[in-house]
């Protein structure tokens, strides 16, 4: 069960929430995408000819431009929907746990929740928990814990989504509240492999993908000043990567900016971002806590040689059967 703040009055399960749109038009996807970003090319991450992985179910690729349909892919047809949640509404009645939406919209344009220029960077592609698994590409902040007795402390990775997250959970109180996990964008759901030497493969191929980015460094979304449809903003702000409100993970109705405005390099700006980030919210016990005292907000890497069995050699060969580069990677005791 999702953790919900009060599962008691929560009634009625729904697929509203708050959070980032990564959708981006690709000639690989279904040409109704609407490019809401292009700092990433998630495609780089994909395996579209299924040279690792043999099935999905019938969603196939969520994102990189989504599935076009028949004939060049016999998924069901769908635009991109890339998307990380921060903070999942569920519905907008607050007799069935939700609240409404224009309590949302109010409170998002009254300047009460700040809004950052939101700069992102894709941390790991892990494959979670689900048998079969689904593909997940994190969004984790790095470093886990922040020096707030150091106002010169470089900020962290990623510090903008546990910023917004925090406000808006110490904001909102309704039963069906909730944080699906630690800030991902699902990319594919029930991947079985070909086997464990393509699963390794695939997860190289991915790894290669996120140290390129790594190189680039967190980058600002919605650089074309776009709005829900795809069309140029009128008047745009100089910021526009802020937040979107969805009715679902395909279906977005508002569109917010940023309201608290760089450099972040300020003591007041300093003291104010610091002052979120040293917690972070248990959904366990529905309790705060210190910042790195919550295993699900835990960094988390994705696959790598030792989970291959510590034959390096065998890894190797793999990766160069499927012209995969060889990562140059630190061997302990053999593995």
């Amino acid at each position: 069960m999702p953790p919900v703040l009060d599962p008691t009055k929560s009634k009625v399960d729904g697929l509203a929430f708050i959070g980032l749109s990564l959708s981006r038009m690709s000639a690989h996807g279904h040409p109704d995408t609407v490019t809401h970003q292009t700092a990433f090319d998630f495609n780089e991450v994909l395996d579209r000819g299924y040279n690792f992985i043999f099935s999905t179910n019938d969603d196939g690729w969520l994102v990189g431009g989504g599935e076009p349909g028949p004939p060049v892919s016999y998924k069901l047809p769908a635009k991109d929907s890339a998307h990380v949640e921060i903070m999942r509404i569920g519905t907008y009645r607050p007799d069935w746990g939700g609240v409404s939406e224009k309590e949302i919209i109010d409170v998002l344009t009254s300047g009460k929740i700040l809004i950052p220029e939101i700069e992102v960077l894709p941390t790991a592609v892990v494959a979670n928990a689900d048998k079969p698994p689904e593909l997940e590409i994190r969004f984790d902040m790095e470093p886990p814990l922040v020096d707030v007795q150091n106002p010169n402390a470089p900020l962290p990775t990623n510090w903008a989504l546990r910023f917004i997250h925090n406000q808006l959970f110490k904001h909102f109180q309704f039963p069906s509240r909730f944080n699906p996990g630690s800030f991902h964008s699902t990319i594919l759901r029930k991947a079985e492999f070909r086997s464990h030497q393509h699963r390794t493969a695939y997860f190289a191929k991915c790894d290669a993908a996120l140290k390129k980015w790594k190189i680039e460094g967190p980058q600002p979304l919605n650089n074309d000043k776009v709005g829900i449809d795809g069309s140029a903003l009128k008047s745009p702000p100089e910021h526009t990567s802020g937040l979107w409100l969805f009715q679902d993970r395909t279906t977005i109705t508002h569109y917010f900016p940023p309201n608290f405005l760089p450099p972040y390099d300020t003591p007041e700006k300093r003291q104010i971002i610091m002052d979120f980030l040293k917690e972070e919210y248990d959904e366990e016990t529905h309790q705060w806590k210190p910042c790195g005292s919550t295993e699900a907000w835990k960094p988390k890497k994705g696959d790598d040689v030792r989970d291959y069995g510590g034959n390096f050699g065998n890894f190797c060969n793999v990766l160069e059967s499927f012209k995969l580069p060889i990562p140059n990677m630190q061997l302990q005791n053999g593995k």
